[in-house]
C-alpha cells in the first residue's frame, strides 16, 4: 500500500538509462556521434554559424532577403555578421497569435588575441591574450591550443585562420611554473595563481638569420605568416583570432555514456535545437530558432541578443507576410512562448557542497528546466510563472520526455544567467531549458548522451505543439 502511494505521490527522479532499450540506445549514440562530429568543426561562433547555414541551405531554408512575400511552410533564415543566426518556419496559425521560440548561444569561453598581440622576450615569440567569458585561468595553461578566426586587411580581403586542429598542424600552449619553483605561486589564492596578463601563448623560438637586426624570433614568425597568409603585423589590428582547446570531442567512460568536449556550453543546446528544426515541416505556430552570440559577456553588441537584430528579423517576417502595422511586433512577442535553451550546472558528487541535492540537475535524468537563474535573491533572474511551467510540463509529459526542475547551485553560493530575461522583457513567456553539464566553462566539459537526446526530443516537441 505504502509503495503504491509513494509511486503515485512522489516526484521520482529516475536515471533515464533505466528506461532505454537497445534500439533507443543506438538512436541516442547515433545522435551523439553526429553532435561530436559537428562540435569538432564548429568550435567558434563563426564556425558554428557557417556550418548551420550549410545545414539550413541543404534542408530547404533560404535567406529571408531573397523572399518578396511569405506563406505558411516557408523556411527562412537571417545571418547576422557571420556570428549569429535566426531561423524560422512560417506556421499555419496567424503569427499575430504568437511564435514558439527556442534560443541558445553559440559563443563559448575562450582566449582572444589582443589587438597588438605579437612580441618577443628572451628568444621566445608570444601572442598576448585577453580572456573571454568566465574562466578559471589556471585551466588554460599547459594544454594544446589552436588558433581560429579571421584577419581582414584594410582593402577588405578576409583570411580565415584555423591552425592546430589537423594532425599535421603545430599546436600552441601557455606555459606554467614547475612545482619545484612554485612555492610562492602555490601560496596564492586559486583565482590569482595565474594572472590574466600572464596568459601569453608560446608560438615560436627560431630567430631570423640576420645578425644585424633585433627581435629576430618575432621577425621570423611574421615572415612565416606573411608567406602563408600575405599579412603584416598591422593586420592583427583588424582581426578576430580566438584560442580554443585543440582537443577533439570524444565519448567518455567505458560505457561511452557521456560526451567530453570543448564548448558544450552552449553548443549542446544550439546543435540539438538546430537539428530539431531541420526536421520540422508544416508547424501550427511559427517556429523560430535563435543562435546568438556574446552571451558569455552579457549579450551585448550587434551580434548579441541585446541588439535590435532579432527584432529586425521578426519585423521582416511581418513585412513579407504583408500584415505589419504599428505595435504588431510587440503583440507578437507578448503572445509568444520561448525555451531559453542554455545549459545547467550538473550535480558533481565530488563537489556536492555547492549544490542543493533536492534541486540539482543530474546527468542522465533528462532535460533540465530552470525556473529562475540570477544570484542570491534571484537578482537578475527571469522567473517563469507557474502557468507557463505547467504548460511546458504538459508538453514533456504527453511526449514521455524525462525532465527535472533545477536550480543553479545553493542559495548565496553563486549564480548565473542566460538570454531568457531579454525575451521576457519583450513580454514573452520564457523558461530556461537545457542540458546539465559537468566542468562548465572548462576547456573540456562533460554531458550525458541521454540528456543530449532528451534536449533534441524536447525542442522538437515544443515546436510541434
Amino acid at each position: 500500500m505504502g509503495e503504491e502511494l509513494k509511486e503515485k505521490l512522489f516526484n521520482q527522479k529516475e536515471n533515464g538509462w533505466d528506461h532505454v532499450d537497445e534500439s533507443q540506445k543506438q538512436e541516442i549514440f547515433k545522435l551523439s556521434k553526429e553532435y561530436m562530429d559537428f562540435l569538432n568543426v564548429a568550435k567558434t561562433e563563426r564556425e558554428f554559424i557557417k556550418q548551420a547555414r550549410k545545414l539550413a541551405d541543404s534542408n530547404g531554408y533560404r535567406d529571408i532577403i531573397t523572399f518578396k512575400t511569405l506563406k505558411p511552410g516557408d523556411k527562412v533564415y537571417f545571418v547576422n555578421r557571420e556570428k549569429s543566426m535566426y531561423l524560422a518556419i512560417i506556421g499555419e496559425d496567424s503569427i499575430e497569435n504568437g511564435m514558439h521560440i527556442i534560443g541558445s548561444h553559440v559563443d563559448s569561453p575562450r582566449l582572444d588575441l589582443k589587438p597588438n598581440p605579437l612580441y618577443e622576450d628572451t628568444g621566445f615569440a608570444y601572442f598576448k591574450t585577453h580572456y573571454y567569458g568566465g574562466i578559471k585561468k589556471y585551466q588554460w595553461t599547459t594544454i594544446p591550443l589552436s588558433i581560429h578566426g579571421v584577419m581582414v586587411k584594410a582593402d577588405g580581403e578576409k583570411i580565415e585562420v584555423n591552425i592546430g586542429e589537423n594532425e599535421e598542424d603545430p599546436i600552441f600552449t601557455i606555459t606554467d611554473l614547475l612545482p619545484h619553483l612554485a612555492q610562492e605561486q602555490m601560496e596564492k589564492k586559486l583565482k590569482n595563481g595565474i594572472e590574466g596578463e600572464d596568459l601569453n601563448l608560446l608560438i615560436g623560438s627560431i630567430p631570423y638569420q640576420d645578425k644585424k637586426i633585433t627581435e629576430k624570433v618575432k621577425l621570423n614568425i611574421l615572415n612565416i605568416l606573411n608567406q602563408k597568409y600575405g599579412i603584416t603585423e598591422v593586420d592583427f589590428t583588424s582581426s578576430e583570432l580566438e584560442l580554443v582547446p585543440a582537443f577533439r570531442a570524444r565519448s567518455l567512460g567505458f560505457d561511452e555514456s557521456m560526451v567530453a568536449g570543448y564548448g558544450q556550453d552552449d553548443k549542446v543546446c544550439s546543435y540539438t535545437s538546430l537539428k530539431a528544426m531541420m526536421e520540422l515541416e508544416n508547424v501550427k505556430h511559427t517556429a523560430v530558432c535563435i543562435l546568438s552570440d556574446k552571451e558569455e559577456i552579457g549579450s551585448m553588441g550587434n551580434t548579441g541578443m541585446e541588439s535590435q537584430m532579432f527584432d529586425f528579423f521578426i519585423s521582416e517576417i511581418l513585412n513579407k507576410l504583408q500584415i505589419n502595422r504599428p505595435n504588431l511586433l510587440n503583440q507578437v512577442f507578448c503572445f509568444s512562448k520561448m525555451l531559453s535553451s542554455d545549459v545547467d550546472a550538473g550535480y558533481d558528487p565530488i563537489y556536492s557542497s555547492v549544490s542543493d541535492k533536492t534541486n540539482a540537475g543530474f546527468l542522465g535524468k533528462g532535460i533540465a528546466l530552470v525556473k529562475y537563474t540570477g544570484a542570491r535573491g534571484k537578482s537578475g533572474a527571469s522567473d517563469a510563472n507557474a502557468e507557463y511551467v505547467a504548460w511546458v510540463r504538459n508538453v514533456l509529459e504527453k511526449n514521455e520526455i524525462r525532465y527535472q526542475l533545477t536550480e543553479l547551485g545553493k542559495v548565496d553560493m553563486g549564480g548565473g544567467g542566460t538570454i531568457a530575461y531579454i525575451l521576457a522583457n519583450k513580454g514573452t513567456d520564457v523558461i530556461d531549458c537545457g542540458v546539465p553539464v559537468l566542468c562548465m566553462h572548462a576547456p573540456y566539459e562533460v554531458t550525458s548522451k541521454y540528456d543530449i537526446y532528451s534536449a533534441y526530443q524536447t525542442y522538437k516537441a515544443f515546436w510541434k505543439e
